[in-house]
Parts: structure tokens; sequence; C-alpha cells
């Protein structure tokens, strides 16, 4: 294994090695050099074999790979142009080229067929795993386990089947210093080219560079080179600024160069790194940056730059679609995670909310992110996780509020075997201890059974979960983002939620508007559409007619961003074969009706405290409601939609801008006077 195009080691001493190994169980020094022989111990330590069968080859199931294509799908969208372009310099030389996410699962591939058939036999294909604990010593297991680009050859496979590759392999990192993946280029050992290595490094630059200028659409961008002839080309470092000149991304070659450390993205000012005040700086002026013992730097401050709409479009939702190749159209469960909050032109409350959100994660302070039902609160979450220190950890999401009463005990906190009848016999961690080391992320936290937030509490404070049924605590570490549509300072008023416990969820509080108060409508129109005509292989965004986009914007939006998505989405799916221009036909009629009524004044379209109330209340009606009589029309305003549907609960929740259980639970209290 090397950081040259040469192999570290002649094949006789390779062959000596390995006989050494397989005989002693230990790795001899001297013949083969440390890096090499660090992922062999690596590799013996977690329990391989290098002469083991073929076995079972360690493969994830189809929904798992489903959720990593969607959780992934922003590091897709931008590794994906690339690899197409490398592997259209390589073609019909026999290789094949994957990524990998950061846990060593290939998520795409793209291969020669004669080459393709070879590398089913040791499952180098999408959905498997090649993390070094799995495979022992390949290219892209040990890229991530070295944080570095190498070279694996024949022979310096741990696995002796695998030793008729030859890969070279290099890790991707985000804007925020993340590690997202690797980008391997595997063949026959016979064919090796010196020139690979090279290729797979400057690729991967190349994703990285895309990366960040998706994430970094609105920010300043400080561009870095030796060379002021550089600046603006291939192999720039690439610095973003808030507004008020803290450091928020950075890609590699900018780290390097300024020796950042990747903990370092988000808790610097530009001044601090580089003593170049943001403020004296005027845009497109180029900078000499002197660095003792080092050469200097030149650097040239953008304040707008252009990025593709494909680029600065929003990840789209998980795919429905198990082919591993081609992540496909979201799910109704996350509709609402398009547009997110990175738009070119995003609404200032957004862009604030979010870039607050980052400041504080960086030092492991809780979020709370307040906000009506589908406006895009899991999106923040995610992206916050996305961008973070723990991008390559677990992002669990649970949603309190559609959790069975009964089951969200052992759901979050897990259980031991036997614990309760239908216990599963060896006991689950629960979703707490899943988040480990990543994002526990908790949706309408405001929903939570009283009963259940002492024991929350206990795991906040102790940052130990003890099992249902259990006695001995687990340790667990996670960065915490809660949401809800409640105002849980209400809640507290009304003791229906701790205060101990807002306390802790509570270290920033971030709100975001409801859709019909966004600044930014159009825009987020535009990013959905873009990405739905991305998602459904649409040749291209379709347009909207005037009249629609005039009445769309003037629509109220009760079910925010996961509505306008559902319906765009719909509308793209009517588009015949050959429009492109979204009109009144293309939407669902009950749509086309409710975008026809006039907008009537409201008095209180959204009540925080308790959802929606009367949507089409008396404009001039005194709207100081006493807070005595809040509740009661709450409870009222619940009767009358579940009477106006008929019954039906789902139809109603769905009124109401609440979830079902949440619906159930409310008119349980208010049957037993718990409510007046």
């Amino acid at each position: 294994m090397t950081l040259s195009a040469t192999p570290s080691a002649s094949t006789a001493d390779l062959g000596l090695a390995r006989r050494w190994l397989m005989e002693s169980g230990e790795v001899p020094s001297g013949l083969v050099d440390e890096s090499l022989s660090r992922s062999w111990e690596r590799s013996r330590h977690a329990g391989l074999s290098p002469v083991d069968g073929l076995g079972e080859p360690p493969l994830c199931a189809d929904g798992e790979l489903r959720q990593a294509l969607s959780a992934e799908h922003d590091f897709l969208a931008q590794a994906r142009p690339v690899m197409d372009f490398v592997f259209g310099q390589m073609r019909d030389s026999g290789s094949l080229v994957v990524l990998s996410d950061a846990r060593g699962l290939l998520l795409h591939s793209l291969g020669d067929a004669d080459f393709l058939s070879r590398a089913e036999l040791v499952s180098l294909r999408p959905g498997a795993l090649w993390h070094e604990a799995d495979r022992g010593t390949n290219a892209i297991g040990t890229a991530l386990a070295e944080r570095r680009a190498i070279v694996i050859h024949g022979a310096e496979h741990y696995l002796e089947r695998n030793g008729f590759l030859t890969c070279s392999a290099a890790p991707v990192f985000g804007p925020a210093g993340q590690l997202r993946g690797v980008l391997d280029i595997s063949g026959d050992q016979r064919s090796r080219h010196p020139h690979t290595f090279a290729l797979v490094r400057s690729a991967a630059r190349m994703i990285e560079d895309r990366l960040f200028h998706a994430r970094h659409t609105h920010e300043r961008i400080v561009r870095l080179h030796t060379l002021v002839e550089g600046l603006g080309g291939v192999g720039e470092g690439l610095l973003a600024l808030s507004e008020d000149g803290w450091v928020v991304g950075a890609n590699t070659l900018a780290q390097q160069w300024l020796q950042l450390e990747s903990a370092g993205i988000g808790a610097c000012t530009l001044e601090q790194l580089t003593g170049a005040r943001l403020a004296l700086w005027p845009p497109g002026k180029v900078m000499r940056l002197a660095r003792t013992d080092r050469p200097s730097l030149y650097a040239r401050l953008d304040v707008r730059h252009t990025v593709s709409a494909s680029a600065a479009a929003t990840p789209s939702p998980a795919p429905a679609s198990p082919a591993p190749t081609s992540p496909a159209s979201p799910d109704a469960r996350q509709a609402d995670a398009a547009p997110g909050p990175h738009g070119p032109e995003l609404d200032p409350r957004v862009q604030e909310a979010l870039s607050r959100a980052r400041r504080v994660q960086l030092q492991g302070i809780a979020v709370l992110v307040q906000g009506e039902s589908g406006s895009g609160k899991e999106v923040l979450a995610r992206s916050l996780h996305e961008e973070g220190p723990r991008a390559h950890r677990p992002f669990v999401a649970v949603n309190c509020a559609a959790l069975p009463e009964g089951l969200i005990e052992a759901e979050l906190f897990g259980y031991v075997g036997g614990a309760f009848t239908g216990a599963r016999r060896e006991g689950s961690p629960g979703r707490i201890r899943d988040a480990d080391g990543g994002t526990l992320f908790l949706d309408e936290i405001g929903d939570m059974p009283l009963s259940l937030q002492a024991r929350l509490l206990r795991v906040l404070q102790d940052r130990a979960v003890v099992p249902v049924g259990g006695s001995k605590p687990v340790p667990v570490d996670f960065q915490l983002v809660s949401a809800t549509h409640l105002q849980l300072k209400d809640a507290i008023a009304a003791g229906q939620f701790r205060e101990d416990l807002y306390w802790r969820l509570n270290g920033l509080t971030v709100t975001l508007p409801p859709l019909r108060e966004r600044q930014d409508f159009h825009a987020v129109v535009h990013q959905m559409l873009t990405r739905i005509a991305h998602d459904m292989g649409l040749p291209r965004a379709p347009e909207l007619h005037p009249g629609l986009r005039q009445a769309l914007a003037a629509h109220r939006w009760p079910g925010n961003l996961r509505q306008l998505h559902g319906v765009l989405r719909t509308a793209c799916a009517l588009l015949e074969p050959d429009a492109h221009s979204l009109d009144w036909r293309h939407l669902p009629e009950d749509v086309a009706d409710a975008l026809r009524e006039p907008v009537r004044p409201v008095a209180k379209a959204w009540d925080p405290a308790h959802g929606a109330i009367d949507a089409n209340a008396d404009a001039n009606a005194d709207t100081r409601i006493p807070e005595a009589n809040l509740r009661r029309l709450s409870g009222q305003a619940i009767r009358q939609v579940v009477a106006d549907t008929g019954g039906n609960m789902s139809e109603a929740a769905r009124r109401l801008g609440i979830s079902r259980n949440t619906l159930y639970r409310r008119l349980k209290d208010m049957g037993s006077g718990a409510e007046p």
C-alpha cells in the first residue's frame, strides 16, 4: 500500500509476509511498509482469515440501501457527473469506478462489461460493504481507516480472493471537513496503470468542490492559490464565509494551505485565520497572504457566484425504487424535504435560523426547531447533521407523535430480552442508542407523554440509557435536535410539558416561517420543480403558466412545503410527454378548486399551542382571545373539523395540521374532561 503509483513491496516480500502472517498470526516487520502492516493488523484483529472461502459476502438489505441512497442523495448528485467523466476517460480499459459512503457501503458504480462479471464474484457492486472490518485490507476500507488516498495492489489485499484486483481510492470530504465517502477505481492487477492513482485523487477533489459550491450558494467565497493565475481555476482552495466573516466551509486544499482543522470550521473568523479583515476587502480584489516559512498565497473574495440548478437543489428524500444505481422519487413520509435551506434566494429568516443553529451545534449545544407541520424542520435537522462533525455517523429521526403510546418507551429506550410480552428474545437497543455517535432528531417532542419526559430528561443529564426491563445504564453520545409545532412554554404553563426538560432541549430555539410567509416562494417552487424533474427523468424542469404561478403564490398552504411538493409532483406526473409547461389541467380537481377560491382574511391561521383553529375567522373579530378560552376554542375547532369530515380521522388530522395519534389523544383528553 502506497501513496505513489509504484508498489510498496516486491511480490516475493509480500508472499513471504503473507506466509508469516498465516503461520504465526503476526505481521512481520521490515517486509511491508508500516501503512500496510497497520491495515493487516486491523484486519487480523477483526477476526478475518486471509484464506477463508467466499462464504456469504457482507451485503446490506434492499431497504437499508434505499435509506442510504436517500441519505446520500446530495453526495450522489455531485459525484455521479464526475464518475461519468472518469469512466469516459477509462472506457474499455477493463476498469470499474465505484463510490462508497463513509461506512464503506457501495452506492454507485460504472464499469466495463468484461470486468463487471469478475467484480461480481467478490461483490464489488452497490449494496456491498467494503469496510476493513468486513473485507480486510482493500482500497475503499483502508482509505476510510487512514483518511487518505491509497493504492492496494494485488497481494496487498488481506483476503486472498481479492488478490486479482488493483485498486486506487481517495476519500471525499465535505465542506465542513466531514468524511463523506470514497471514490475508487478498480481493475485487473495485471493491467495496472500508474496514472490511475492521480486520476482518482483529482476526481475526488472535483467532487469535493462540487459539494462545496452546492452547499455554499449564498455565502461569500474566498478563492486561494499559490499562483495568482490559478485563482478561479482547477486546484484552488475554497473558503465560505458568513456575512460577519465566520469561516463556515472549506475544501481540502484550503484546509491544507491554511492548516485549518475540520473542527475549526465554524469556530474561527477569516481575520483569525488569515489576518485579512473582511470589512476592508473589496469583492474581486486579489490579496497576497504572507505566511511564515511557507510560500505566499493569493486570495480573491467573490461575493456572487453561479451554481447550476441541479447543484443548488436540495437533496430529495428517500427513493421509492430499489434500483441501487439511481436515486428515485421521494415518498410521502419526507416530502417536505424539498426544498431545504440552501436555496440561492433563501428567505433571510431561514438563512439566519440555519446559520445560528450551525454555530451552536459545533459546540454540542442542543437545538430546538419550531414551525408548522411541513415547514421543513426535519430538513433543517438533516442539514445540520450532514454539515457537522458527526456526518459519518447515524442520523436517527423519531416522530414522538407517530409512535403508539404503549410502545414509545421501548422504541426510544430499548429493552432487554423478555422484558414484556411480545419482546424479541435478543432485546432491542432502542432509537436513542441507535444514534450513538451521531444525531438524534426528536420530532414533535411536544407530543411526548408526560410520563416519559422524566426518563428522557435523565438520559440527557446522564448521557446514559437504562433499557426497559434492565438495570444497568448504557452510555450514549449524540447531538440532540428537537422539533415541535407547539409553543412549549404554553404547554409548560398548562402542566403538559416539564420545564426542566424544556431547558435541556432549548440550547437554542430557531423558528421556521410557514410557507405563506416566506419571501422566497418562487425560488422554492423552482427548486422543487428542478428536483422533481430530475427524479422523474424529465429532460428539464417544467415552467408554470403565469396565472397558475400567481394562484400558487396567493394560496395559504396549510400543509406548507410538504403540501406544495405533493401538488407539484402530481402535476409533473400528469404532464404530457412532449409538454414543458404546467397549467391548471395538470392539477388535481380539489387543488384547482382550492386555488381558485378567493383569498379570505384570517384572524389566526395557526395556533402554535394547539394546532389549527378556525382558518376562516372574521378578520375584524377581536383577536385578543382570553387565555382561559383558548383551549375551549381549540376543542371546538377539533370537534367541528371531525364533524365536517364525517368522522374521517385521517382527513381531520390533515386539516388540523396534526398527526392522527395526536388527534386521538386530544379527543380522549376532551372526553375525560381534561380540556373544557
